[in-house]
Parts: structure tokens; sequence; C-alpha cells
């Protein structure tokens, strides 16, 4: 089995596009505390390229529509009934604040907050673009 990762400093970034992505890069700091790093804007309000930092986190955001090769690849969530393929997790230390500001920015709460099983407190929810978050106090590198 290769070990590519095993020499050299690598990262998992999630990325994820949006049709109102400006207006969504707004929210998830509003909601969850992102913090724009960089964002590249392009024609018709939409956004070519964005990164945004939580913690020693990042996602990647850009519009469905700006028209870049992977952009045929992707479905939004209200195309597919609302189901995702992969859904990011936060892992946050004050999970009753960030449930409380998630709730505030309007997000659907699909699981509520509550003790886990395997350690921490969590809750999920969607996005206004209905795209799933897991968010919760369990951090599965301590």
């Amino acid at each position: 089995m290769a070990h590519f990762a095993k020499n050299c400093k690598a990262s998992i970034i999630q990325g994820l596009r949006y049709r109102d992505a400006p207006a969504m890069i707004e929210w998830l700091g509003r909601a969850f505390g992102f913090e724009t790093k960089a964002m590249y804007p392009g024609p018709g309000n939409t956004v070519m390229h964005a990164e945004l930092t939580f913690g020693n986190g990042m996602i990647m955001i850009g519009s469905v529509d700006n028209q870049t090769p992977s952009s045929g690849l992707l479905k939004q969530p209200d195309e597919l009934e609302g189901k995702e393929t992969q859904t990011p997790y936060l892992v946050v230390s004050d999970c009753d604040a960030v449930y409380a500001a998630a709730k505030a920015a309007g997000a659907e709460i699909v699981f509520d907050l509550e003790d886990k099983g395997y350690g921490g407190k969590g809750f999920t929810c969607r996005d206004p673009e209905g795209h799933i978050w897991h968010v919760g106090t369990y951090d599965p590198w301590e």
C-alpha cells in the first residue's frame, strides 16, 4: 500500500458549491464563525474561488455557475431530493454557542443538540442552500 501522506505535509479541504456563493460566504461566517481568507469574484455576482478558514481548517467555496471544468460534475442538494454524498464536520469548543448562532442565522436543525454516546456534544443542520453540516465537540484527534 502506498503511503504518500507519510512524508509530506498534507491536508484535506472540503469544497462546496453554492448558487449564491457571496451570500453563503457571509452566512457561514455568521452561523459558524468562518473567516474569509481569500475570495476571487467572477462575472455576474459569482465566486470563482474562495477560501474560508475555521481554526486550523479550511473549506473552499465556488459558485455553481462559475463555469469551471468541474462545474458539470456536481449537483446541489435540491437536485438530489435534499440528499448529500458528503458532509463537513466542524469540531468546536462551545457547541451550545455555535448551535445558538446557527439557529439565529436560520439553519434548519436536522438533529437537535445532544450528548453523543461516543463522546462530546453535537448537532446537525442544513444551511440555506441545503448542505448538511455536523457540528460537535468530539475531536477524533484527541
